[in-house]
C-alpha cells in the first residue's frame, strides 16, 4: 500500500496532518486538476485506510466530505520522520473528535481563506501557511494567531499573522488579542503585521474602533502592524480572493489596499529573512514532520 502512494498523496496527508481537516472542496482546489479526480483519489486513500472521513449534518443539501488523517497516514507520516506515531503528537480519537468541535466552521474558514489565497488568479504565491495548531506550539505563551502566512507578488515575501473572526466574539476580546502580539514582536523582535479578516463591513467598522483603541494604548504601536478586511467584500464577485484589494491598515483611512501592497505600509515590518527563524524556532518541537508549503499546483508528473 505505502508504494502505491504518489508524491501529491503524501503531500495529502501532510496537509491534512497539519489543519486537522479538509474538505474534498478544498482539495480538490489545492491539488486536483478537476473535482471528479479528487473524490475518486480521497476515495482511494480512504479504502488504504490512510484518510478518515466524516460529512457535518446539514439541514438542507448534503455537505462534502471532511477528510482527516487516519492511523496508518500517521504511521507514514512518523516512519518518513523516523519518529513513533506518539511522538508525531498523533491521536486518533483526538483527530476524529474534530467532527464534533464547536470550532470546526472556524478552522474551515481558516482553511476556505488559505485555499482561495492560493488559488486566486492574482499572479502571486503562498510559500507558507502554517496552521493555529503548529503556531501555538511556536508562540502560545504569547500570542495564538489563526494562521501564520508568506505571500509574494514580485520580489518581496510578505509575513503575516491572520486572525479570522466570524462574529461571534467580542470586539473588546478581538482587540486584546493584540498584547499578546506586543509581546510577541518585543521577545522576539520579529515584526510581523496582523491581519484581521472579518465578515461584513459593518463588523469591520466596529472592529476597527475597538482595535484602534487597544493599538493606540500599546507600548510600541508601531512593532504591531495591523490591517482588516471584510469577506463582505469578495462574496458577489467570482474570482477574487484575500490578495485583492480589500485591506485597510488600522493607522490610516486613505484607501485599501492589495495583499501584496500592504508590505510597502509599514516601514518597520521585518523583512522575512531577518524575521522568524522557522528551523530554529520549530527545531526543538521532537516528532514533527517538516511541510513543504502547499503548490497553487502540483506537478503533473509526479502523481499521474
Amino acid at each position: 500500500m505505502v508504494r502505491a502512494l504518489t508524491g501529491r498523496d503524501r503531500w495529502i496527508l501532510r496537509m491534512v496532518y497539519e489543519h486537522r481537516v479538509l474538505t474534498t472542496d478544498q482539495l480538490a482546489e489545492l491539488a486536483f486538476p478537476t473535482a471528479k479526480i479528487a473524490r475518486r483519489r480521497l476515495a482511494i486513500l480512504h479504502t488504504y485506510r490512510v484518510l478518515d472521513r466524516f460529512r457535518p449534518m446539514r439541514t438542507r443539501g448534503t455537505a462534502p466530505y471532511h477528510w482527516t488523517l487516519a492511523p496508518a497516514g500517521a504511521a507514514i507520516l512518523a516512519a518518513e520522520a523516523g519518529v513513533s506515531v506518539r511522538e508525531l503528537g498523533y491521536n486518533h480519537q483526538t483527530t476524529l473528535s474534530v467532527a464534533h468541535s464547536l470550532h470546526l466552521t472556524h478552522t474551515l474558514g481558516v482553511a476556505e481563506w488559505f485555499t482561495a489565497l492560493v488559488t486566486g488568479p492574482h499572479g502571486g504565491q503562498v510559500s507558507r501557511w502554517w496552521s493555529q495548531t503548529r503556531c501555538q506550539r511556536l508562540w502560545g505563551d504569547l500570542a495564538r494567531p489563526d494562521a501564520h502566512g508568506r505571500y509574494t507578488r514580485g520580489e518581496d515575501p510578505f509575513d503575516f499573522f491572520l486572525e479570522y473572526d466570524l462574529g461571534t466574539t467580542s470586539l473588546p476580546r478581538v482587540a486584546a488579542k493584540l498584547h499578546g502580539f506586543a509581546e510577541l514582536a518585543r521577545t522576539t523582535g520579529a515584526i510581523v503585521p496582523v491581519l484581521f479578516w472579518v465578515p461584513t463591513t459593518m463588523r469591520e467598522a466596529n472592529a476597527r474602533i475597538a482595535l484602534r483603541r487597544t493599538w493606540e494604548r500599546l507600548p510600541d504601536p508601531e512593532a504591531v502592524p495591523v490591517a482588516t478586511a471584510a469577506a463582505e467584500f469578495l462574496g458577489s464577485i467570482p474570482g477574487t480572493s484575500p490578495a485583492d484589494q480589500v485591506w485597510l491598515p488600522l493607522h490610516t483611512d486613505s484607501g485599501r489596499r492589495h495583499l501584496h501592497e500592504l508590505g510597502t505600509v509599514w516601514p518597520r515590518r521585518t523583512a522575512p529573512e531577518d524575521g522568524i527563524d522557522p528551523e530554529a524556532t520549530w527545531a526543538p518541537l521532537s516528532g514533527t514532520v517538516a511541510l513543504a508549503p502547499p503548490p497553487p499546483s502540483p506537478p503533473a508528473s509526479e502523481f499521474w
